[in-house]
This record gives structure tokens, C-alpha cells and sequence, in this order.
């Protein structure tokens, strides 16, 4: 492992998309394929040790003592001379759960924990199995036939979704399970920790069975290789994985000081232009504009900034000098709502029908279209659509990415409105389009419009559109203002693009140093020597 370009690179891969918990994964990865820790011919071998496993489980009658037998190596690709390819189930014993009553349940004390997958959530119970919402006694086990495994045993969820979970516990206590989990009882003379971080490196998503409720089959699960290091090499393992699983926990806890730092800058920054002081708002806004690309670090975080931008344009303080009268929206604009078209008219070709699941934020879809056929379109010429028509889509107008807002272009056409969708009509000049649209796209407006409910859809109306404030200036500074957020948009655009240049130069600079790591030694020579 060539764990030193690593570090000298960490400060370079440490704000890439999910690094942390890539680097999680890569350590454990390591650990389990006996790369993490170098091999010591002194300790017992990987033999002897299964061999005590396999005595141990004749002892106890386990009926899988028979399957024990070896792999060859190559089911696991490289693994260390010292080491064992085995069956997971050469290692241990079946954990079964059980059904448990509902009269059986609800005892908040007694000698054996009865735990169900809900009791892997509980606080404590991250890693070692310390409570449980439900306890049973020896008549209780007996009436149930349930089994009380030993402290030790790790147990996961059999069956449904939690089985994506990857979750996995170690009991400390005698415990039985439900019948929708499941464990090992791993042989007491492997390291109890090892083999939990064995398993947490299995996927058990790969080997479920079935679509509707996925479940989990010991069948395939025993039949999993796993590698086998020397009882030795297993404690080394540990102690290397905890000391880099710690390093992980310093560094992520120091990667979301930066963040909340930078987070708290941006937003306090935002924050001050959002509720601006006349006497200082130009040096805060010059501020913003000089500091803020050093205080993002995702391009996620661009949004905030652009809402800012378009709050300030729409209510005159973007722009010095700007006058602007309030008004509603009905007296410059009506919205027209479009035609209650029959499904029983659409046809497979013809005029398209602009519906709301065609109207994205800033944008015309036509991936799911619906036609009316074209000798009929003289019959619906006031809904005809043009050019530079501004389409509102009234179900669901809000989205994570914005207001579901676009304008017509000539690529769109021809096209009619259907139901639900709001277009625009001016009805008094002195308003400009592009103007509007950045108001439509602004906090100002989704602030003052409250989506209620219909059949579970949020939705507008028309008359609370046109009954929306509108700041409105002169024409002449109308246009100043749309031509200064198309400049700011543009420098957010450069911001967002360089963001996500860095976020990819960092994604492939970890993964090369990923694959780096896991190269064989004589192949690192060789990319050395080139």
C-alpha cells in the first residue's frame, strides 16, 4: 500500500465527493484482502487455526462442520501465502431467529436481550448490541423454541430493505432474534472485531433473492469465500484499521469544520444583501463578490447566490439609481389558463399539447408528448402558442432546482396550451418580458405564493399570480438591471463550471491514487521507472 501519496495528497482529494467514506471503504478493502499489515512467517498458520475452528463447531454438533472445505485462492484474486481462501460458513455457526408473539413481548427486563432489526437503530447499539427494546427469561426462550446465542455472534437483517442497510452487530449479552435477522456465530478463537469488519465488506445486496421482498438464503451466503489470515495477522489487522478508521474520523470531523465555516461566511455574506443596509451595501455586495469564491467549495452552493442576485435585481437594489413602483402582476399581465383538451382527441402525431410535465425550471421538454390532431388546430387559435411566450406551470410550480417557469422558442412550435399551464398575455405596456421572467424566477415571487392542495398536488392559481407584488421600474432601468444579472449569472456560471472542474480533478486524482495503492508492488516499480 503506498499509503504516503496518500497523506501528501490528502489536502488535494479531501473536499472530492464522498472521499471519506471511499477512504473507509478502501482501508477495509485492504484489510480483508491482507494488504493492510505485513505477513509474519511466526505466527500459527491459517490451517491450524481453521482446523480449531472445525474442532470446536464438532464439539458443539454445528451441522455445517462438513462445509469447511477450501477454495482455491483465485476465487479471491491475490491474497498473502500465509492466508486461507474458506467458505464464509467455515468459520462459524448459523444465528437463526424466530417468531416472537406478540404476548411475549413487552418485558423491560430480564436475562436475555430478544432483539428485531428496529433494535439495531437504537442509540448504543452502533457496533455492540448493549439494549433492546424487549427482553425474555428461560421460560419465555422455551415456550418459543427460540435459540439464545452467545455473546460474540454478529447479527444483520435477513429480509425487505434493511437488507441494503449492510447493517451489523455484535451481540454482548445472550441474546435471540427475530426471525428477520439473521448471524454467525463466529469460532471463539478468531477475533471477534475481525470478523465483524469481514462482513461489513460484504455486500449481502449481491446475494438476496427475490424482487418484491428481497430476503437473504444461508444456502448462498455460506457459500461466500472469504480469505483467512493467522489469528496474529488478524489482531494487527484491527489495530491498523481502527488507527486508520480514527484518522478518517479526525480528518471528516476537520473537513466539516471547513465546510461549516465556509457555510456560515456564505450564508451570514448572503444573508446581509438579502436585508441590505443602504449606507453599506455596495462594500458588502463588493465583498460577496470578491470573497464568495473562496468560501464555496461545491457548486451546489451557487444557488444561494443566484437567488440573491435575483431578489436584489427584482426589488430595485442592484442596480444604483433604480426607481420602482410597487404593483400587482394583473395590471400589466392577465395569466390565461389553457384549454381542458378530452385525452379522447390526442392522436399519435399532429400539434403538440404544452403540458405541466413539459415545463422544467427554465426549460421546454417534449420527452413525453401528447398530440391533437393538426386539422383541428384552427379550432383552438387562442390557444396557439408563440415565440417568447412565458409558460407557468400551475400543479407543482416550486422544484428543488427552481420555479417551473420557461419561454416559447420557435423550436417549441407549433404548440397548444393545455389545462394547468398559465401563459402571460400583456395588458398594459410598461413591464418588459425578460424583466418579468427574472421576477417569475425570484424569491419575491415564490415568497408570496403559497402552493395549496389538490389530490395531494401543490398548486397556483391565476388570480394569486396576478395579485402578486411586482417591484416596477422605468423600462429603460428594466433593461439596465436584466443585462446586470446577465453578467452576474455569467460569473456564477464560470464559478459553478470551475467548481465542478475541481470536484472531477479531484475525483480521478483519488481514484488514481486508489488504484495506485492496490497495484502490486512490482507494477508500482515499474510506473515509478516510467
Amino acid at each position: 500500500m503506498n499509503a504516503e501519496r496518500l497523506l501528501v495528497h490528502y489536502e488535494q482529494i479531501a473536499d472530492a465527493p464522498d472521499a471519506i467514506a471511499r477512504l473507509r471503504r478502501f482501508i477495509l478493502n485492504l484489510a480483508v484482502r491482507g494488504k493492510l499489515v505485513p505477513q509474519d512467517a511466526n505466527d500459527e498458520s491459517a490451517s491450524e487455526l481453521l482446523k480449531r475452528i472445525a474442532k470446536e463447531k464438532a464439539i458443539t454438533g454445528s451441522r455445517e462442520t462438513h462445509k469447511a472445505e477450501l477454495y482455491n485462492k483465485e476465487e479471491l484474486g491475490e491474497l498473502p501465502p500465509t492466508w486461507l481462501a474458506v467458505p464464509l460458513i467455515a468459520l462459524g455457526s448459523w444465528a437463526i431467529g424466530c417468531g416472537f408473539p406478540k404476548n411475549e413481548q413487552g418485558l423491560e427486563i430480564g436475562p436475555y436481550f430478544f432483539l428485531k432489526v428496529s433494535d439495531m437503530n437504537l442509540p448504543g447499539n452502533e457496533k455492540f448490541v448493549t439494549t433492546s427494546n424487549n427482553f425474555i427469561d428461560d421460560d419465555a426462550a422455551k415456550r418459543m423454541r427460540a435459540k439464545i446465542h452467545p455473546p460474540g455472534t454478529i447479527i444483520f437483517p435477513k429480509i425487505g430493505g434493511a437488507i441494503a442497510t449492510n447493517k451489523r452487530r455484535i451481540l454482548t449479552k445472550g441474546s435471540a432474534i427475530d426471525n428477520n435477522c439473521l448471524g454467525i456465530t463466529f469460532g471463539s478463537a478468531l477475533n471477534v472485531e475481525w470478523a465483524f469488519l469481514l462482513l461489513t465488506t460484504l455486500d449481502f445486496t449481491r446475494y438476496q433473492a427475490g424482487t418484491a421482498v428481497p430476503a437473504l438464503q444461508q444456502g448462498v451466503l455460506e457459500r461466500i469465500p472469504v480469505g483467512l489470515p493467522p489469528l496474529a495477522e488478524q489482531h494487527r489487522i484491527v489495530v491498523k484499521v481502527n488507527e486508520l478508521v480514527g484518522l478518517c474520523d479526525r480528518l471528516e470531523e476537520k473537513r466539516a469544520g471547513r465546510e461549516g465555516v465556509r457555510d456560515r461566511l456564505a450564508a451570514a455574506s448572503l444573508s446581509r444583501l438579502n436585508s441590505p443596509d443602504p449606507e453599506t451595501f455596495q462594500a458588502d455586495a463588493r465583498f460577496a463578490l470578491d470573497a464568495l469564491p473562496a468560501l464555496t467549495a461545491r457548486p451546489d452552493q451557487i444557488r444561494p447566490l443566484r437567488q440573491t442576485i435575483l431578489n436584489l435585481a427584482v426589488r430595485g437594489m442592484l442596480v444604483e439609481g433604480t426607481t420602482a413602483k410597487a404593483a400587482s402582476v394583473g395590471e400589466y399581465r392577465t395569466l390565461q389558463n389553457g384549454y381542458a383538451f378530452k385525452s379522447s382527441w390526442f392522436s399519435k402525431s399532429g400539434v403538440r399539447l404544452l403540458r405541466n410535465a413539459n415545463i422544467g425550471h427554465d426549460e421546454i421538454r417534449w420527452n413525453d408528448v401528447v398530440h391533437l390532431p393538426e386539422d383541428r388546430l384552427s379550432e383552438f387559435e387562442r390557444f396557439q402558442l408563440n415565440e417568447g411566450d412565458i409558460v407557468l406551470t400551475l400543479d407543482r410550480p416550486f422544484i428543488v432546482t427552481g420555479t417551473k417557469v420557461a419561454r416559447i422558442t420557435a423550436a417549441d412550435l407549433p404548440a397548444l396550451l393545455l389545462q394547468r399551464v398559465g401563459r402571460f398575455v400583456e395588458t398594459s405596456p410598461g413591464l418588459d418580458d425578460d424583466y418579468l421572467f427574472l421576477w417569475i424566477n425570484s424569491p419575491h415571487f415564490n415568497d408570496q405564493i403559497d402552493p395549496g392542495r389538490s389530490n395531494g398536488v401543490p398548486h397556483i392559481s391565476s388570480k394569486q399570480v396576478e395579485a402578486a407584488e411586482i417591484f416596477v421600474p422605468p423600462l429603460a432601468e428594466q433593461h439596465r438591471i436584466v443585462a446586470k444579472v446577465d453578467a452576474l449569472m455569467a460569473h456564477c456560471d464560470k464559478l459553478e463550471a470551475s467548481l465542478t472542474a475541481t470536484a472531477a480533478i479531484r475525483r480521478r486524482l483519488l481514484d488514481a491514487l486508489l488504484a495506485e495503492a492496490l497495484a502490486p508492488p512490482a507494477e508500482r516499480e515499474l510506473k515509478a521507472a516510467e
